[in-house]
């Protein structure tokens, strides 16, 4: 099979399946991955697919969004560097928010028992990670919670963050880049971390690097806003030096 005959093929299976991923690509036309990203890198260019982590979704597939299990399984290990990196930033028996997403919560995971911090969150799954936690102080936001990301949005939710100044907000995205500015999938989702940054005197994107250029359908902000992205190795240093000639520094662990 000649590469525009497969790539007519990948470009069908994605439509009709509503994504594609690499290694089953590559197991059922017998060609390697590389063959394969090459194959949805022209698609991409083309502007009939636009690449994700490990595969690749129809094109004007902004709202997608995977659920929670599917996340906290992509990009472990990137998602565990940059956890690790952000616990050099927590303020010093400070007060601070943890957003809702996979990489923030394994930040709460990775706490060490003697932090001693007032921890903000909106999100399930971190207030139950940090419940227990001897030296934490914890505000769990209220509101109507999302069953794909288990966070609470809406109403209560904003209220609540335009009540509070914290000195850090641990930031979480579905994409990022200098042109698009922060996006996320779901609009009352972007309407609550709008409302956490604005509730921060610092900014700090957790973000894995396959999330760099993507653009989802909601905006919450322009990378300008964030003050330290900490992200891992994949983003190349050319594109880490474009993103703080705009001010914001970059961290690759």
């Amino acid at each position: 099979m000649y590469a525009p005959e497969r790539q007519q093929e990948i470009l069908r299976l994605a439509r009709d399946g509503g994504r594609v991923d690499v290694v089953s690509l590559s197991e059922q036309f017998q060609v390697t991955a590389e063959t394969i990203r090459r194959d949805l890198k022209a698609l991409d260019r083309a502007g009939l697919l636009r690449r994700v982590h490990g595969g690749a979704l129809p094109a004007g597939r902004l709202d997608f969004e995977p659920d929670l299990a599917e996340r906290e399984t992509t990009a472990a290990d990137q998602k565990d560097r940059i956890a690790k990196a952000a616990l050099a930033e927590l303020p010093d028996q400070g007060t601070m928010i943890l957003d809702a997403g996979t990489t923030t919560a394994r930040l709460a995971a990775a706490l060490p028992p003697e932090a001693t911090l007032t921890v903000v969150t909106h999100s399930l799954p971190i207030a139950a990670r940090l419940a227990d936690h001897p030296g934490i102080q914890l505000h769990l936001i209220g509101g109507r919670v999302r069953h794909r990301t288990r966070a609470a949005v809406d109403a209560w939710a904003l209220r609540a963050y335009g009540e509070i100044r914290a000195d850090l907000v641990l930031l979480a995205a579905n994409g990022f880049s200098a042109e698009y500015g922060l996006t996320t999938p779901d609009l009352a989702e972007a309407a609550v971390k709008r409302a956490a940054v604005a509730a921060a005197r610092r900014v700090v994107l957790l973000a894995d690097s396959a999330k760099h250029g993507q653009e989802h359908f909601a905006r919450f902000g322009d990378l300008g806003e964030v003050d330290l992205l900490i992200t891992d190795t994949g983003l190349s240093p050319e594109d880490a030096t474009a993103i703080e000639r705009g001010g914001t520094e970059v961290v690759r662990a």
